[in-house]
């Protein structure tokens, strides 16, 4: 996990064929799943959240097999290392605007 502001910008854009000042949050993880690093476009500037665990590994959610998306509930599960078993979303109303 060397790469810093230019290598991710590149990867997003050569790998995943992104652009990188989008304002998405792109994830990266090291083999050993212990450090991460989220690259984020903010008004003025890129931004590196970097962290590494000292004891544990980070849990990949599960995601569509042709998708390559995290949720944002699902990243901040996964930040604070809890893994859900089981969850149930329960139905919220939905008012169609015409």
């Amino acid at each position: 996990m060397r790469k810093g502001f230019d290598s991710l910008c590149g990867l997003v854009r050569n790998v995943l064929h992104r652009d990188p000042i989008n304002g998405d949050v792109f994830v990266f993880i090291n083999k050993p799943r212990n450090t991460i690093k989220l690259l984020h476009w903010e008004r003025d500037g890129l931004v590196i959240y970097h962290k590494r665990l000292e004891k544990g590994t980070f849990v990949i959610p599960k995601i569509a097999p042709d998708s390559n998306v995290i949720s944002w509930p699902n990243l901040v599960l996964m930040l604070e290392g809890i893994v859900v078993q089981k969850s149930i979303q329960k139905p919220r109303l939905f008012i169609k605007k015409d």
